[in-house]
């Protein structure tokens, strides 16, 4: 499994863009920071389509349900692999989710 970088791409199960921002600056891979545990929660969602009456658009990821690296850490905090998966705010609720569609790398791997 890859490591997540800054310019990996995540999206909401409507094809929403999911924001990243690193809480870490030191460890990169080809110039880019490396994401860790909590990286990908919180962050804002733009553009999701699922907008309708009593329906509201994904516009934040929930707490990421899988894809920390149980070995490797970067200042205590896990990597996040390109299995991270978890729920957005949308609706229905606990129904939508947000996974990576491309880990913005291709040389690092790391196991779950």
């Amino acid at each position: 499994m890859k490591l997540l970088v800054t310019e990996a791409i995540l999206r909401c199960g409507h094809d929403g863009i999911v924001a990243n921002v690193p809480s870490q600056e030191w460890v990169r891979v080809a110039g880019l920071p490396v994401l860790v545990d909590h990286d990908p929660q919180g962050r804002d969602i733009a553009m999701c389509p699922n907008v309708n009456i009593n329906i509201k658009p994904c516009t934040k990821t929930l707490m990421v349900r899988t894809g920390y690296s149980g070995f490797v850490r970067i200042g205590g905090q896990s990597v996040c692999l390109d299995t991270v998966e978890g729920f957005t705010d949308g609706t229905p609720p606990g129904a939508v989710k947000y996974t990576v569609r491309r880990p913005g790398q291709v040389f690092v791997e790391a196991g779950s």
